[in-house]
């Protein structure tokens, strides 16, 4: 079986796609986005952070202690919004500022274990959800699904890139 990737190269690009497909695809990421969500939201109630809060220690769990700046460019908020953020996050325990070791004017945010506690247990909530949802999905359903999602996300990104 080809990989999907090889199909649509060897066949969908050679094909226009209909307005009313993206449309419908459109849609239909955007009820995806708001169940998930709103789900999340369900999920963080048993817990003492936002959901603003919730990705910003996402963030930094992934990409390791940042500056309030750099933290602010990834959940696209405004400097002033995220050290709001920050301080209520600090006041919780969840993250604490600490001085670049290379530069000590530079003051960066570290996530600590009660907040890698928090996003841990989260996670694993969201993807029980999930697994619940995908219950009903094959094995190749869940995998061509996957790699759909992989190169729909790469596709936004070399859009995003230009």
């Amino acid at each position: 079986m080809l990989k999907y990737r090889e199909y649509w190269e060897v066949t969908c690009l050679k094909e226009d796609v209909s307005t009313e497909a993206i449309a419908e695809i459109e849609k239909r990421l955007r009820y995806i986005s708001g169940a998930i969500k709103q789900n999340g939201r369900k999920i963080l109630n048993n817990y003492p952070i936002t959901s603003p809060q919730f990705i910003a220690l996402q963030w930094l769990t992934e990409e390791g202690d940042l500056t309030i700046g750099e933290l602010s460019n990834k959940n696209g908020l405004a400097f002033s919004t995220t050290t709001d953020l920050v301080d209520r996050m600090e006041k919780n325990k969840l993250v604490k500022r600490v001085r670049d070791l290379n530069d000590r004017r530079v003051v960066r945010i570290h996530v600590l274990d009660k907040g890698r506690s928090v996003i841990k247990e989260v996670i694993i909530k969201r993807q029980e959800y999930l697994g619940e949802v995908l219950e009903q999905f094959s094995g190749e359903q869940t995998g061509t699904l996957n790699e759909l999602l992989e190169f729909l996300y790469e596709q936004m990104k070399n859009i995003n890139e230009k």
